[in-house]
């Protein structure tokens, strides 16, 4: 039997791949250690949820994933290409091209229409108007808003803001799709949309989901979680602890459900 492959041997290359990955903020007495260490590998095609207490990094893992934010050191490579080693420019540009972005308060231009405010990322590329008129409401069509493509965002419920925001961030077909707490200012019937709604980009369009939550019920949608405290993964009986807290406050029964976080299972079909 021949050896087991390292991860540097596999034949698949992960989307995302961070080698002891550290953030350090500040510096002598107020210096905050953000992220220590941090080694992670995470495939194609993943929906990948990022759970910890507040403060725990994960948001940190987040923006450096996206190319948001720069490593102190370490490596960050996403689709092929080491961030770290990018100028801001160059960045600015793989970021563009490669991710999509939905936030908590879905950052919606308010006097815009959905089909407008979907458009908006597609003023960096080179499209006529109609063109990116018509990829919006494209967009707006998966996330099932093709109705209210001439709505401002004041004639949206909360949920539907949402998948607005989901749908802008679709709109460039991007590589990865990054969520920071997309479901934390939604009641509970549009969060469950939501989650249901990023599921369907992995299933269906085969898009690479990272999401940072606190939201147990992420825990039915989403293929892998990714525990953090204090700025560090947490691996083994530390990770099994965390996996079993949340699965209680979702009222899982024992053993714990297979979507927990041990670890990186294949994506469901």
């Amino acid at each position: 039997m021949s050896a087991a492959r390292t991860p540097e041997e596999s034949p698949i290359e992960p989307l995302i791949r961070l080698k002891s990955v550290s953030r350090v903020y500040g510096s002598g007495a107020a210096q905050v250690r953000a992220l220590e260490d941090a080694s992670i590998d995470i495939r194609a095609g993943q929906f990948v949820a990022f759970m910890g207490p507040s403060g725990s990094g994960k948001s940190t893992l987040l923006n450096l994933v996206s190319g948001i934010d720069r490593p102190t050191r370490g490596e960050v490579r996403v689709a092929g290409r080491r961030l770290d080693q990018l100028d801001e420019d160059a960045l600015s540009r793989w970021r563009a091209r490669h991710v999509g972005l939905i936030f908590q308060f879905f950052n919606l231009m308010p006097v815009l229409s959905a089909r407008d405010n979907v458009a908006l990322p597609l003023l960096l590329f080179d499209l006529t108007r109609g063109e990116r008129r018509r990829r919006a409401e494209i967009a707006l069509r998966v996330v099932g808003l093709a109705d209210r493509a001439d709505h401002t965002p004041a004639m949206l419920s909360g949920g539907e803001q949402q998948r607005v925001a989901i749908a802008r961030a679709l709109v460039t077909d991007p590589d990865l799709v990054v969520a920071d707490e997309p479901t934390g200012d939604l009641d509970a019937v549009g969060a469950e949309v939501v989650l249901d709604l990023l599921r369907m980009l992995r299933r269906e369009l085969g898009k690479t989901v990272i999401m940072v939550t606190h939201d147990p019920r992420a825990l039915r949608y989403v293929d892998r979680v990714v525990h953090l405290d204090k700025g560090r993964l947490l691996q083994g009986a530390d990770a099994e602890q965390a996996a079993q807290a949340l699965e209680l406050a979702l009222g899982l029964p024992e053993p714990a459900s297979p979507t927990s976080a041990r670890d990186a299972r294949e994506p469901r079909a």
